[in-house]
């Protein structure tokens, strides 16, 4: 496949053919072994499976935080794996909403400022950026504990900043790593009917990376990942043990 064939439809995002290897103990692994999979715009969809099977890679890639080995990335019709890191970091804070496993809250900044943090680095004024960001804190639940530092917050409130943040660009292409890992039940539920009615609404590509078989409940399709291979659906087997 070439470049030209590699570019997808305006606004989905496409993964081709995609191969990413790392060496371990001397062997060679696949984490990523020759998947492709298409996510439309408006299309939330889930990455089920085990730690090791994949999901994290497969989403670094997408986020162009990773370059593959083999094959090819495109968002709205145009090419990310080719990116140089400029341009790969232009895409990230503009276009793309990626919550982190790992929070990546900066210690001595509030919920508010951590959550404006990339409008900040693309050149709005801490005013504006924190008259955007404000409204998303809001829709997460925060909006009264703005003032606090990630210390002062309990750990599911620290994602709900990140989550905030993932969000206060209104991105075209939304990305989450375990979105509700550090959550209770309650709030996983409501953290993803937004994660997943804001790509409803936007009309945006979301993908949702998860181990909990429950959370599959809140996406338009599923994907099981097991030894960097991609399978349509839900693992019965899978789900069964980490229910």
């Amino acid at each position: 496949m070439n470049a030209v064939d590699a570019v997808g439809a305006p606004g989905a995002l496409e993964l081709r053919d995609l191969v990413k290897r790392f060496s371990a103990g001397g062997e060679e692994v696949r984490a990523v072994d020759g998947i492709s999979l298409t996510v439309a715009p408006g299309e939330f969809v889930a990455l089920y499976g085990p730690s090791g099977s994949g999901k994290t890679t497969l989403l670094l890639l997408a986020a162009g935080l990773m370059a593959p080995d083999s094959g090819h990335v495109s968002f709205a019709g145009r090419e990310i794996s080719n990116m140089s890191a400029r341009e790969s970091a232009i895409y990230r804070r503009r276009e793309v909403g990626f919550v982190f496993q790992a929070f990546h809250l900066i210690a001595g900044a509030c919920a508010l400022d951590n959550a404006a943090l990339k409008l900040l680095a693309d050149g709005y004024s801490l005013a504006q950026a924190r008259l955007q960001a404000r409204p998303w804190l809001r829709r997460v639940g925060l909006v009264e504990r703005e003032t606090h530092t990630p210390r002062q917050l309990s750990m599911g409130e620290r994602q709900r900043v990140a989550i905030a943040r993932a969000l206060v660009n209104e991105p075209a292409l939304l990305l989450t790593d375990e979105p509700t890992g550090n959550l209770d039940s309650r709030r996983s539920r409501e953290i993803l009917a937004l994660l997943r009615d804001i790509c409803h609404e936007r009309a945006i590509p979301g993908v949702l990376v998860t181990h909990d078989p429950q959370a599959t409940a809140f996406v338009d399709r599923v994907y099981t990942l097991r030894d960097g291979c991609l399978a349509d659906g839900l693992d019965a087997e899978l789900a069964a043990i980490s229910a």
